[in-house]
């Protein structure tokens, strides 16, 4: 792959990857309203963790989807040739743990940067919003 096909397909699939996390993130907002409204009169334990939890689940369905779709990207591809492999790869990389033991080729290293500039920006997103709820949450409780 040229550079520039390395930089317009990587760039294709960070923006597909946030526009799942943008969609599914203002899900999670729709269902935490909709369950905060349900646990009105609950007990002050339930009006806090269920927000959170709720939250919590979304986040890592979220970055579970985003792993499998680099993952789906390498095998289609034809850059790993099995799952497992393209599994771990992309984990990996989207962590940015980077263990280096599964290395790109020269054609494709700035695209796989990609997938580890995408797990950045998507922890970054994610904390931000659990920060904001964290902080809409335990505001509430201290006003009642």
């Amino acid at each position: 792959m040229t550079l520039p096909e390395q930089i317009v397909w990587g760039s294709l699939y960070l923006g597909i990857c946030f526009l799942i996390e943008i969609v599914l993130l203002t899900w999670c907002t729709q269902v935490i309203r909709v369950l905060s409204l349900r646990l009105e009169q609950s007990k002050r334990f339930f009006t806090i963790a269920a927000p959170l939890c709720t939250a919590l689940a979304f986040i890592v369905l979220i970055h579970t989807f985003q792993v499998w779709l680099w993952a789906v990207v390498w095998v289609l591809g034809e850059t790993l040739p099995e799952w497992n492999e393209a599994l771990y790869f992309s984990l990996v990389t989207f962590t940015t743990l980077g263990y280096g033991d599964i290395v790109l080729g020269e054609g494709l290293r700035i695209f796989g940067a990609f997938a580890s500039v995408t797990g950045l920006l998507a922890f970054g997103l994610s904390t931000a919003f659990m920060v904001a709820l964290m902080t809409r949450v335990f505001q509430e409780e201290l006003i009642s």
